[in-house]
């Protein structure tokens, strides 16, 4: 999938040790995606199996993205089972986008939330 190629390329050109490091891990992840969705037996057990591939700590909040999750699952099963589109590729990066955006909101948002004062 050409998605998990740019997310490699861009983690070799970012400066940030840790934004290179979240895109080399995104790569690998669209990368098991695209290996999931071609061994599928189906849609639903690709959605299963690609919501457990580490998308927050130990998968603890993944569910909270499912909103964004499973577009992009969608997108990349039919991307990966379709044949060769630019219009699939496009929708699975636009997938991507959105998924990016609110998962990281996710995770700043549970780094930088004080702990409530003692009582």
């Amino acid at each position: 999938m050409r998605l998990a190629e740019e997310l490699e390329a861009r983690s070799g050109a970012e400066e940030s040790y840790f934004r290179a490091q979240l895109l080399r891990e995104d790569a690998g992840r669209v990368r098991r995606l695209a290996a999931l969705a071609r061994s599928a037996a189906d849609p639903a057990a690709f959605r299963a199996a690609g919501r457990r591939l580490g998308w927050t700590q130990g998968d603890a909040r993944t569910a909270e993205l499912d909103a964004v999750l499973v577009p992009f699952l969608d997108a990349v099963y039919e991307s990966e089972c379709h044949g060769e589109d630019p219009a699939r590729e496009e929708r699975a990066r636009a997938a991507w986008r959105e998924l990016f955006r609110v998962r990281i909101e996710r995770l700043i948002g549970c780094l930088s939330t004080p702990p409530p004062p003692p009582e």
